[in-house]
């Protein structure tokens, strides 16, 4: 049985092996055909030479990613060891800095490697797609830019919209005048909100009109300039919606579509913009698409988990 031994220099042991050796454990799963020892500040690791050779890699891999971001968790070795290139799992620093401070000081960034790409590509575009199952934090990382945006006086105003798709479900007869009927679906961007803008000024810049939430069907016809704007639910837009929200593109505007081509709430044979809008639009210079997967997923590990076993699932029907 061949023999391999890593020594982490200029790095704290406790940190890198993580809370009762965790990331060790992690390590293990990953590579279960190897006896994985970790002492002090070594790692030793016993198994054939090839794949111990690749272990040897990925360590390097593991260790010039913590030296960069001095922090190394399940989210960084899951990425580190099933990419293939560094390309796959490093960005900027600057992508990695805090977008705003939300309410009581909350500090809001990008916290995976998908996220950070998306911060890059709005700061390098004026309109992206970020493409994702639920949970990966598209539509919260894109409203915080946006509020950055307005709080840094790059735009006027902000934008949230969606398409008024009832998800599978009948709401029946919404009681309340026209914002009181609509607001159940807009709940998420206000939920955004709510953490990175206090209440009372929050409920002002809605006064005001600096921030708008309305469904998609109240963009016809606008031009929308100086603004950060979010389309979010895209998935749930027809050909002709998805067209005319995007010929809304005024001067000074930055463009976000949020989707999951995975959650269409469309009626059967009805195309989802967002999908043709993906493959009319890949090549068109200056819009970008980042696709987020279920390792970008911060809510309880179980979302991650349920995501992974449902597409196994439709991948055998």
């Amino acid at each position: 049985m061949n023999e391999l031994i890593l020594e982490l220099e200029e790095i704290a042991p406790k940190e890198f092996f993580g809370p009762h050796n965790v990331n060790i454990e992690l390590l293990k799963k990953y590579f279960p055909k190897l006896k994985i020892v970790a002492r002090g500040n070594r790692i030793k690791a016993y198994g054939e030479q090839d794949v111990l050779e690749e272990f040897d890699k990925r360590m390097t891999m593991l260790v010039a990613h913590y030296g960069k971001y001095n922090k190394i968790d399940e989210n960084a070795i899951e990425q580190v060891l099933t990419s293939v290139k560094s390309e796959d799992y490093t960005t900027t620093e600057k992508s990695g800095e805090v977008i705003v401070h939300g309410v009581g000081g909350k500090i809001i960034k990008a916290q995976t490697v998908n996220q950070r790409k998306l911060v890059e590509s709005m700061r390098q575009n004026d309109m992206v797609f970020a493409i994702g199952p639920a949970g990966t934090g598209k539509t919260y990382t894109g409203v915080a830019l946006a509020v950055k945006a307005l709080k840094n006086k790059e735009v006027k105003r902000i934008i949230l919209t969606r398409p008024a798709v009832e998800a599978g479900e009948n709401l029946g007869f919404l009681p309340g005048d026209l914002k009181e009927k609509l607001d159940p679906y807009m709940q998420p961007l206000y939920d955004a909100l709510r953490d990175m803008i206090p209440a009372e000024k929050l409920a002002q810049l809605i006064e005001n009109g600096t921030i708008q939430i309305a469904p998609l069907a109240f963009m016809r016809g606008r031009t929308l300039d100086n603004a950060f704007v979010i389309l979010d639910e895209g998935q749930n837009t027809t050909h002709n919606q998805m067209k005319m929200f995007l010929t809304r593109m005024g001067k000074n505007a930055k463009f976000l579509l949020t989707g999951d081509p995975g959650q269409v709430d469309l009626p059967r044979r009805t195309t989802s913009g967002l999908k043709e809008a993906l493959l009319i639009l890949k090549n068109v210079e200056g819009v970008g698409m980042i696709y987020l997967d279920e390792t970008d997923v911060i809510r309880h590990k179980l979302v991650r988990k349920i995501i992974e076993a449902y597409k196994s699932s439709e991948n055998m029907e």
